[in-house]
């Protein structure tokens, strides 16, 4: 057992171009939870994550949003060893997974957790069209990037491994 594991560890299984989108994509939202996490939530203090209550439950919000956030990272972390340890990850594709990841996780929070639940704004006490605009243009930029990322990195995979 323990001798056909090295043989398939030395000899690299093929490289998984989808998994390695998908684990960094985890990644990708999990970095951008955290950046929206630490930046607009703690430092800036601008808004919790549910700020249709108290305080307090706008701070209990946070907070699981905070734990979300890091067993994502952790967890998708994991996956990424388990990739290494294979020689199976696909460094283009867990490229394009990472812009991807957060450009989805932008997205969604400013068009669904904005807009449509209304869990919170942005900003409050101003208008916050400008900020609903820079927030959800980062978001389609970095969602764009990430296209871009993975439509080379399945054009090279296409061409084989020469190119």
């Amino acid at each position: 057992m323990k001798e056909s594991a090295q043989s398939n560890t030395a000899s690299g299984a093929p490289p998984e171009p989808r998994r390695s989108m998908a684990v960094w994509a985890l990644i990708g939202a999990a970095v951008m939870a955290a950046a929206d996490e630490i930046l607009f939530h703690q430092i800036l203090g601008w808004h919790h994550f549910y700020d249709r209550s108290t305080t307090g439950v706008g701070l209990l919000s946070d907070g699981l949003l905070h734990s979300a956030e890091l067993l994502a990272l952790v967890a998708g972390f994991f996956f990424h060893a388990d990739l290494r340890r294979r020689q199976a990850l696909a460094a283009a594709h867990a490229r394009a997974g990472f812009f991807l990841g957060m450009g989805i996780f932008q997205l969604f929070d400013g068009i669904v957790d904005h807009k449509l639940l209304r869990l919170h704004q942005i900003r409050y006490g101003v208008d916050v069209t400008p900020y609903d605009w820079a927030w959800n243009i980062t978001g389609m930029a970095l969602l764009l990037i990430g296209v871009v990322l993975a439509v080379h990195a399945a054009r090279r995979s296409a061409a084989g491994p020469a190119s």
